[in-house]
């Protein structure tokens, strides 16, 4: 029996890479992605050979948890299909105890199981180089897969039987992007750091902490043994069997659950009709928010303003170097130019609506509501862009110390720029092109308003972002020292201006309805 689960489960991987060329391009494309994911987390964590004993098990510990939350949460979160569900199984007669073990056994062959398997073959062997038994390291990545693999069973049996009443792409899609946008420029950047033989405080109390939690004490049990800690080691190898123990026995019992109990059928169609709708909360905010993802991913005006940004970012590079600034820095520079124009997108986001605007007015939708929810999609493209380009031009300038100083830059210019935009966009919008025309047609206009409202919002992010901007720059040409009050000036002031733009857009809302209603109808 399982020799056969497991011939099936590998023509069911094998099966997803045939069909139209499209849809198979895409899931093999996802596999590309999900290689070079695996290549940069594997390179990342060989680098931890030549590093010191604590450095590497502060890193190894808070890797290996973070990989267990993803598998414990992942299925769920991402509403999985699960092509191992005993349910499936219980026709055929089988006893649920050599069911659930080769279940867990077929669980093994899937992309996201290979992936943690090469990041503990890669841990083991950073272990054994670190004066750790072989046969420990083994062990211990054995215990760490196993671990893993069981959670997410329960994890999709979890939400195969009690949320089974909608699932939706964007979802999914939401997930594996938190993924690759959190875990891969974590994962290099910690395992970038010269720290010397020296940990951070904080990541090593967290590595402490972890070590001694199911989460992390499978990845802490080696160790423990590297850093000659015998009662913490212990302690980790009884947590780790203990939860290893407990995710196989609530395995096996869900299995026989699954083979012995009929469930009321829920009604269910092939694809859910709200789409994010169904994904937000039920508030004026979230209904706000989930139709502006609506046009934000649809609306080709919107697609080609948020096309346009990498390209802005980039273009001011190539005059930089012809003039002789050293690529060092100028590879810093497009990361704050692209979060200016991500704050600065929404500045006229009401326009955008055309009449649709009065379905906002007259359901008398609160003003923050109206305001809050229309930062959502712009928030839901900027922040993976931007936490994806910030450690890439970190490791360009070859200098991790100043990301805190990049952070807070970003930050303070994204976060203004919503929070004028969240005023602008109410006070002083401006004719564009209408839904379904061309995103370069834009109206002729006997105006200067547009040009104004354009310019005050860029500048005056700008000049409130001074501060952030001016410790920044101290933090390149002086000392990093000036890292860390980069990073909080901007976010202080970021979040600041953030929550006064909402507090004064909302209240121009709510008082301009008129206005903004005749606005949509002569444009």
């Amino acid at each position: 029996m399982v020799a056969h689960v497991l011939r099936l489960r590998l023509a069911l991987l094998l099966g997803a890479l045939r069909g139209p060329v499209v849809r198979t391009a895409w899931r093999a494309a996802g596999v590309v992605l999900l290689v070079v994911v695996v290549a940069a987390v594997c390179t990342g964590t060989l680098s931890l050979v030549d590093a010191s004993t604590p450095v590497a098990f502060a890193l190894l510990v808070l890797a290996g948890a973070a990989i267990v939350v993803s598998f414990a949460v992942g299925p769920v979160v991402a509403g999985a299909v699960d092509p191992l569900d005993p349910r499936r199984f219980a026709v055929l007669g089988l006893q649920p105890r050599p069911l659930a073990g080769t279940l867990a056994l077929a669980s093994l062959v899937s992309m996201p199981a290979l992936a943690v398997i090469a990041f503990d073959v890669c841990a083991a062997i950073v272990w054994s180089a670190h004066g750790v038994p072989v046969f420990v390291s083994v062990l211990t990545a054995i215990l760490h897969v196993a671990t893993c693999v069981l959670l997410a069973r329960l994890s999709m049996a979890f939400g195969a039987s009690v949320l089974r009443t909608r699932r939706t792409r964007e979802l999914s899609g939401l997930f594996v992007l938190g993924v690759v946008v959190v875990l891969v420029p974590v994962v290099v950047f910690l395992s970038s750091l010269e720290w010397g033989g020296r940990v951070p405080s904080a990541l090593a109390t967290a590595a402490d902490v972890l070590a001694l939690t199911p989460l992390g004490a499978a990845a802490a049990l080696p160790g423990a043994l590297a850093l000659d800690d015998g009662s913490a080691a212990w302690l980790a190898a009884l947590v780790g069997v203990a939860t290893l123990a407990l995710s196989a026995g609530g395995w096996i019992a869900t299995v026989e659950r699954a083979l012995t109990t009929t469930e009321n059928p829920v009604e269910t169609r092939a694809r859910g009709g709200l789409g994010w709708f169904a994904l937000v909360p039920g508030t004026a905010a979230g209904v706000v928010a989930a139709r502006s993802l609506v046009y934000w991913l649809r609306d080709s005006r919107y697609l080609v303003n948020i096309a346009i940004i990498p390209i802005a970012g980039l273009l001011p590079t190539i005059p930089l170097l012809v003039a002789g600034v050293p690529p060092q820095i100028v590879a810093l520079v497009p990361v704050p130019i692209m979060a200016l124009f991500f704050g600065w997108l929404p500045h006229n986001d009401v326009a955008y609506d055309s009449t649709a605007i009065w379905v906002h007015v007259a359901s008398g939708v609160r003003g923050l509501a109206d305001r809050a929810g229309r930062l959502v999609p712009v928030a839901f493209i900027a922040i993976p862009v931007l936490a994806l380009a910030i450690p890439l031009a970190v490791a360009m300038y070859d200098r991790w110390a100043v990301l805190p100083a990049m952070v807070g830059v970003s930050a303070a210019l994204f976060l203004i720029g919503l929070g004028l935009s969240s005023v602008a966009s109410v006070l002083a919008p401006y004719a564009v092109s209408r839904p379904g025309d061309s995103p370069f047609q834009q109206p002729q206009r006997s105006e200067s308003s547009g040009v104004a409202a354009q310019t005050a919002v860029m500048i005056g992010t700008v000049v409130l972002s001074a501060p952030t901007l001016w410790l920044g720059w101290l933090t390149i040409t002086d000392d990093v020292s000036w890292a860390l009050p980069a990073l909080w000036t901007g976010l202080g002031s970021g979040v600041g201006v953030l929550l006064a733009g909402l507090t004064a857009g909302s209240w121009l809302f709510e008082r301009r309805g008129e206005r903004i209603m005749e606005f949509a109808g002569t444009t």
